[in-house]
């Protein structure tokens, strides 16, 4: 059976409605030469021959490793629970709340996972999520941009290498000057930095920990952006704020990261969730949609049984406004990772946040020392502090190396000659809550054979 099972009858009706001979008649305004000439697809099969055929592919897929790869996405513990309450239906069919009356709950849990959000970075104002990490960040430009009337932004190498692909993508026919800084040593390079700031820098952009893993204070950069009205946007792992100073603290305007630590799968690469924060005074100027909580009833009470009502108080979406005046097309079920994100972090509490930190940042200090034992391995960046993630120097190739650790069970961790052409015996090493000391071991053990 096709999958549109219209019978001839119908199409002919339908063809007939639209005054049409045939269906090549639907596409006669596009040139011959550019039709597709048909699809060679094979017969189709029973539902129980697909489920053998869909497992034989998906043994393909290299499953059960040993990871070590950060840079952005980690694999972290996903307690049961979590899927439990995003995989009720009423949570898991729904799509954008457009009737606020009849979507209570959703409007609910969007308004806590923004408080969330708020608490975890010490802002004052979160949206309702973003697509992932990478065009969270690059809606806080365009956002920064609105706010200071200015086109230029300065973005420091140490950010993202995929975070800062995607920007360039983004930005390249939008009239932005975009300007990237060469790091120093796994950190921000300050002079750099203070170099490229003028009246027309819109937003300088870093990132905590940087990709490199190395832990910084953004404050001073700050300092420097705001003396010339510009903003300071800090990319964060959220994750790391159970222990490491907040982006608020140190003067942020905005704040992003990707959320997929914060109780989301790997999936293969997503869906993930982007997540923004900002000021308040900003607020105006934030993309997406915000929900809010509002009395029904008037005079700052809830109303005569004791409800309180939650609306979408901001949503500058082309949906819901004239599309010129739209700040985002932010739209889908995003909703949905971000409670996930929510029951993630509710499940783990203040204190649990704080010691899955610390267990992250205690078993990377353990496998950096525990690796620097290995003959020839150095630190790229000595001396530098680091959460869960540090680049290691190996005596070959770290790409070769990588894929000699594959064929034994064990992803490594990241080669940063793909972004880097001159790191290329670098390793970018991540360490989480659910390496054991055996699996730290067993890389050491298996790294000192291959080299």
């Amino acid at each position: 059976m096709p999958f549109i099972a219209n019978t001839d009858a119908q199409r002919r009706e339908m063809l007939e409605a639209l005054g049409l001979a045939s269906p090549d008649d639907l596409f006669r305004d596009i040139p011959p030469a550019l039709r597709c000439k048909g699809l060679k697809l094979p017969d189709g099969l029973g539902e129980m021959e697909v489920q053998s055929r869909l497992a034989a592919l998906a043994d393909h897929n290299a499953t059960g490793l040993v990871s070590f790869l950060g840079g952005g996405i980690y694999d972290h513990f996903i307690p049961a629970a979590v899927e439990a309450i995003v995989a009720r239906s009423e949570f898991y069919t729904s799509y954008t709340p457009y009737q606020p009356e009849l979507a209570q709950g959703n409007l609910q849990a969007i308004f806590e996972f923004q408080s969330a959000i708020c608490r975890l970075t010490e802002m004052e104002v979160a949206n309702a999520s973003l697509y992932d990490g990478g065009t969270a960040l690059y809606e806080a430009i365009m956002m920064a941009l609105r706010v200071t009337g200015r086109n230029r932004v300065v973005v420091d190498d140490s950010v993202s290498p995929i975070y800062r692909t995607m920007i360039r993508s983004y930005t390249s026919n939008l009239g932005i000057e975009l300007v990237e800084t060469l790091s120093a040593e796994g950190l921000p390079d300050r002079e750099a930095l203070r170099k490229e700031l003028n009246d027309r820098t819109a937003a300088v952009v870093v990132q905590n920990p940087t990709f490199f893993g190395c832990i910084d204070d953004a404050t001073d950069i700050g300092a420097m952006a705001h003396a010339c009205g510009a903003l300071l946007i800090i990319s964060v792992y959220p994750v790391s704020l159970g222990l490491l100073k907040t982006p608020g603290a140190m003067g942020a305007d905005i704040v992003t990261g990707e959320g997929q630590s914060l109780g989301l799968p790997l999936s293969f690469g997503g869906p993930y969730l982007g997540f923004m924060a900002t000021r308040k005074a900003l607020v105006h100027k934030m993309p997406g949609r915000i929900a809010g909580r509002a009395p029904v009833a008037g005079n700052g009470q809830p109303d005569a049984q004791g409800r309180q009502g939650f609306v979408l108080t901001l949503q500058a979406r082309e949906q819901h406004i004239r599309r010129e005046k739209a700040t985002s097309n932010i739209c889908t079920n995003e909703a949905l990772c971000a409670l996930t994100a929510l029951a993630y972090l509710s499940l783990l509490g203040k204190q649990g946040l704080r010691d899955l930190a610390q267990a992250c940042a205690d078993k990377a200090f353990y496998a950096q020392r525990r690796l620097l034992k290995v003959p020839g391995v150095t630190l790229r960046f000595p001396g530098r502090w680091f959460f869960n993630e540090f680049v290691l120097n190996l005596p070959l190739p770290a790409d070769k190396v990588i894929r000699k650790l594959l064929q034994r069970g064990v992803a490594a961790g990241f080669p940063l000659v793909r972004y880097w052409p001159e790191m290329d015996h670098s390793l970018l090493i991540a360490v989480t809550e659910k390496r054991t000391k055996k699996d730290i071991d067993l890389l050491a053990h298996l790294l000192e054979a291959i080299l």
